[in-house]
């Protein structure tokens, strides 16, 4: 009790120290704004007038985000046209004459182009402090002058090759040994340069992790430790030999757990232990921080060495929100400003408390939280030297200089580099200026009062509880997320699912007809493609007489299963996909081995099958209400009745999602079914059936029949006992099925209805304003994830002249770094293709391309030959849009780049296939972006993203031309064909008389 009293008299001093800081922080602050005479008026009144409007805004960002990618006036014309159409009437009115009045290629818009790259760059030069080592130089030099300390962050592109990583640690190197010496030469500043424990270096630099590794991935965190902790040994060595500083920055929330193992790891190594000068960033948006921080603070004290902890509030908080949302996963970030206002109070204290261990830098603008900080650090009389202050380069350089002046080293960190790719970060602080919440925008351009700016973030608290992503839409259906592999609980189910599944390869899988087990004299050996000598499993072959004896089962079960009512038939899916989620990790270990898939890949089947389930389950429910449209004296029904048996044909490239969807649908529908997979993946089958049997359909609904293609295939297309073939796979075998099933039997009864989705040649078109960081990866990971096995891949990507030698340059070098491996390891992006078969079509569709284009990029994996499927990554160039590669689907990792002069002929080449089942573009002009939604030929068109996973409901699948038949999967549509539209007309009227509609309380007249 007395040590509860204790604390609370502290914090009150806490607090009351706190606010007189305040009063006298502002009241230098009131005294310090800019003048009109400075270039930071003029911006900060730019930035003020974005302020106001929040179209204008988002639209100003966007534009100068793509800016430096604009090489002519007439492009930047074009593009400030197509950004400020829709917001004109709010822009200031010389902005608007000038738009309106601008062409692209007249002295006017040549004007205007000058003046907007002119502002941008004056901008960007606010915030990021050069794009070379002499104008970094000059920087620092200016900073020192100026009382300020530093420390210097290297902008750069988004690494996605090795080539880029170890250009990225070069730079650091290069620039540690450039300015250590440099800066030798100052003369002595006993603010800056000694704290409490001693001499401080003056070169300080910060570095992010993931920069140091193209494949940083928390799913592999061994593979992904044994490629950063080189190249950060190199820095770290670099930085002890010249008396530098090296800061690792926290990145976003996937990335932490790793970024601390690394950073601990390395450093407990005794080359490292008594190394000082390093530290480590602490985001106080994230609930997990005090945790991380004592355990920091338990590590520290197991090294015996102290580090230093920048405390900051976050910077990555629309990143995880966004990414949360859309995956469905718990918000891993306070949602609430107060919230992290609060938590950062108390890291403070946490921090100031143990500052012996972990050396504090406050890093923030928000003067509440600084003046606690300094309060707290004076009640436990810490000298200001034990800490320092650190703000962002080009952000309340006032605060900055009270800070200095009260005696504070404070640090400026500093970003420097090339504006092409330091534009995502002068961005991220113009969001930071003008956000609601920001406090440079509360405290000078609205002038909010003192009382609130310093108002104790407890005041705000409340009663709250965590705030969960969802993506519930108003169908009330909700997409299964996906499973987060950068948290250590998800890789250990998985690693542990792996091995128990492991240890049940080589079992016998019967034949399931009427609910009767039947074993055959001839059965198909399932091999794992990642290494062909195991078998998966031994499943029986049907014979034509089974697939006939499946077909009566069906055929017989029907009638009362087709009158089951549909609640209960819905009840019946949401009871598989719920008997999925427990087994989740064991299914995607059985496809992992069956079929090759990787972690992530093989659990986003088993997500979409459960969507599947839950989805079509829905929609049934609302196709069961009849629709009525009565008048008086007649009523009228129109309603869905089941079509009959259905035969389920299914690829293996999905072994358990697409099975599952074809089948949920004619189930839920009330059809029966003869569940035909593929031979490759039958093991993953048997198990669905397993699924489907536990969840106590009647014997006979559902028929599991495995077997060869061409035996028993013939007889389930051609029995008039069936009404409808839902068939996954080639176009040659989707046209037969077709022309089969158009074949009138004189015993059938019913015209047989085929849905047929038949692959695609999917492009991608690269626009010369494309952000070539997501342009790269999105292109990359579509064509070679899960080794171009789908058939949503990416094997064409159509790029316009100006920019296709870098893309290709970075697109080669990015698909070197691309992991080959068995799909059981972690840190696999190509696994083998599905079996030998597959592995020599597509190495003649390579040789087809050597003779007909250039090779520009050869993975080979001639080291895993002998233990399985694998063909790594090719890429080709210089391909006509005739050739063989650029028309024919290849399923497998092959891409062929085209070259296109403009748009018109990109669109026009990505057309120019028999397929049309999805396409993309990376743009970024509103009005091209508009063309491809319009003019691009495919069922599912992507923008600014990969065009591969599409999910239930938010992306229903499918296309037409050569690439389908029928409606698309997880859509609205879908269920439809299952089913025959019925209407029922009643005369109501008897003798002169009908009963009143419900409702009708009208009264006949006298």
């Amino acid at each position: 009790m007395a040590r509860k009293k204790a604390s609370s008299s502290l914090n009150q001093k806490f607090e009351q120290r706190t606010q007189e800081l305040g009063q006298q922080i502002w009241g230098l602050l009131e005294r310090r704004e800019p003048t009109m005479f400075e270039k930071r008026w003029w911006d900060d009144r730019i930035l003020s007038w974005a302020m106001a409007d929040e179209s204008v805004k988002v639209q100003m960002f966007r534009f100068v985000d793509v800016l430096p990618m604009l090489r002519s006036h007439e492009s930047i014309v074009s593009h400030l046209q197509e950004y400020f159409e829709d917001v004109r009437k709010h822009l200031p009115w010389a902005a608007r004459i000038g738009l309106e009045l601008s062409q692209p290629n007249s002295v006017l818009g040549r004007a205007l182009a000058l003046n907007a790259r002119s502002n941008a760059r004056r901008m960007a030069s606010r915030f990021i402090a050069g794009s070379t080592v002499e104008q970094v130089h000059h920087t620092v030099d200016r900073l020192r002058s100026e009382n300020f300390a530093f420390t210097l962050d290297l902008l750069g592109e988004a690494v996605i090759s090795e080539k880029e990583a170890e250009s990225y640690l070069q730079a650091y190197l290069d620039l540690i040994k450039g300015l250590s010496p440099r800066v030798k030469k100052w003369s002595e500043n006993v603010q800056l340069d000694w704290d409490n424990q001693g001499h401080l270096p003056r070169t300080n630099v910060s570095i992010k992790l993931s920069a140091l590794c193209s494949q940083f991935k928390p799913t592999d965190p061994v593979g992904t430790m044994a490629a950063v902790q080189p190249r950060l040994k190199r820095l770290l060595r670099c930085a002890m030999q010249h008396d530098a500083y090296l800061h690792v920055d926290m990145e976003q929330n996937s990335y932490k757990p790793l970024t601390l193992e690394i950073f601990k790891q390395t450093l407990m190594e005794k080359e490292f232990r008594d190394f000082d000068n390093v530290g480590i960033v602490i985001q106080a948006y994230q609930p997990e921080a005090e945790k991380d921080l004592k355990d920091l603070l338990k590590w520290t004290k197991k090294r015996k060495t102290p580090i230093w902890i920048r405390l900051v509030k976050g910077a990555y908080w629309d990143y995880e929100t966004i990414t949360s949302q859309y995956h469905g996963w718990p918000i891993p970030v306070y949602q609430e400003k107060w919230e992290s206002d609060a938590n950062f109070e108390k890291l403070t204290q946490i921090l100031l408390e143990n500052y012996q261990w972990l050396r504090p830098a406050f890093g923030s603008h928000n003067m509440r939280s600084l003046a606690h900080a300094i309060a707290v650090a004076h009640e436990l009389d810490i000298p200001p030297s034990a800490y320092e202050i650190q703000m962002l380069y080009g952000m309340g350089k006032e605060q900055a200089q009270v800070f200095a002046e009260m005696g504070h080293r404070v640090r400026i960190y500093t970003p420097f580099g090339e504006l092409i790719p330091g534009m995502a970060y002068l961005v991220r602080r113009l969001l930071e200026n003008t956000s609601n919440d920001s406090f440079l925008r509360q405290s000078f351009s609205e002038h909010v009062n003192l009382e609130t700016l310093m108002m104790n973030p407890s005041d705000h608290a409340k009663q709250t509880s965590e705030k969960n992503a969802s993506d519930e839409t108003t169908s009330g259906f909700q997409n299964e997320p996906l499973i987060d592999f950068s948290l250590e609980e998800s890789r250990t189910q998985m690693q542990e699912a792996l091995e128990s599944v492991a240890d049940q390869l080589g079992k016998e899988y019967p034949l399931l007809i009427n609910g009767r087990a039947i074993d055959t004299k001839t059965t198909i050996t399932s091999r794992n493609p990642s290494h062909h000598d195991e078998a998966v499993g031994t499943v029986s072959s049907a014979s034509a007489d089974d697939a006939i004896d499946a077909i009566d089962a069906a055929r017989r079960a029907f009638p009362t299963w087709s009158k089951t009512e549909p609640e209960y038939r819905s009840e019946y899916l949401e009871l598989i996909a719920a008997n999925m989620r427990r087994r989740r990790f064991e299914l995607a270990a059985w496809i992992v081995y069956e079929c090759g898939k990787p972690w992530e890949e093989a659990d986003g089947d088993v997500a979409e099958a459960i969507d599947f389930c839950m989805y079509y389950a829905n929609q049934m429910r609302r196709l069961a209400e009849p629709l009525n449209c009565n008048v008086p004296g007649e009523e009228n029904a129109y309603f869905y009745r089941p079509r009959g048996t259905v035969a389920v044909i299914a690829p293996w490239n999905f072994p358990l999602a697409i099975l599952t969807g074809m089948t949920a649908a004619a189930l839920v529908t009330g059809n029966t079914v003869v569940m035909k997979p593929a031979e490759q993946s039958s093991v993953v089958a048997a198990k669905l059936m397993d699924l489907i049997h536990e969840s106590g359909i009647p014997d006979g609904v559902v028929n599991f029949l495995p077997g060869i293609g061409e035996e028993v295939g013939p007889e389930l297309v051609g029995s008039p006992d069936v009404e409808l073939i839902t068939f996954t796979g080639s176009r040659d075998v989707g046209l037969a099925i077709n022309e089969s099933a158009s074949e009138t039997d004189l015993r059938q009864n019913m015209v047989k209805r085929v849905i047929a989705e038949m692959g695609g040649k999917n492009a991608i078109i690269i626009d010369d304003d494309a952000d070539l960081d997501e342009a790269v990866l999105g292109v990359m990971h579509s064509a070679f994830n899960y080794a171009g096995q789908k058939c949503s891949a990416c094997s064409r990507v159509i790029v316009l002249e100006s920019i296709h030698d870098t893309f290709v340059e970075r697109l080669v070098e990015a698909t070197k770094s691309l992991k080959i491996g068995p799909a059981e390891e972690p840190g696999t992006i190509v696994g083998p293709v599905i079996d030998e078969d597959a592995k020599q079509k597509i190495l003649e569709y390579i040789e087809a391309g050597k003779e007909e284009a250039t090779l520009a990029l050869a993975c080979e994996a001639t080291e895993l030959d002998e233990e399985g499927y694998y063909v790594g990554p090719h890429i080709f160039t210089d391909v006509d849009s005739t050739c063989q590669i650029a028309q024919e689907e290849i399923f497998g990792p092959v891409l062929a780049v085209m070259k296109a002069d403009d748009m018109d002929e990109a669109i026009s080449i990505a057309n120019d296939t028999p397929y049309a089942l999805t396409a993309g573009i990376y743009s970024r002009s509103p009005a091209n972006l508009n063309r491809a939604r319009r003019d691009l030929v495919a069922g599912n068109i992507y923008l600014n993203r990969n065009i591969t996973g599409a999910m239930v409901e938010r992306h229903p699948f499918g296309g037409f031309k050569m690439s389908g038949i029928g409606s698309k999967t997880g859509g609205p549509d879908y269920l439809l064909q299952f089913l025959i539209p019925v209407n029922v007309t009643e005369n109501t009227m008897r003798r002169g008389f009908a009963p009143t509609a419900v409702g009708d309380d009208s009264e006949e007249e006298q």
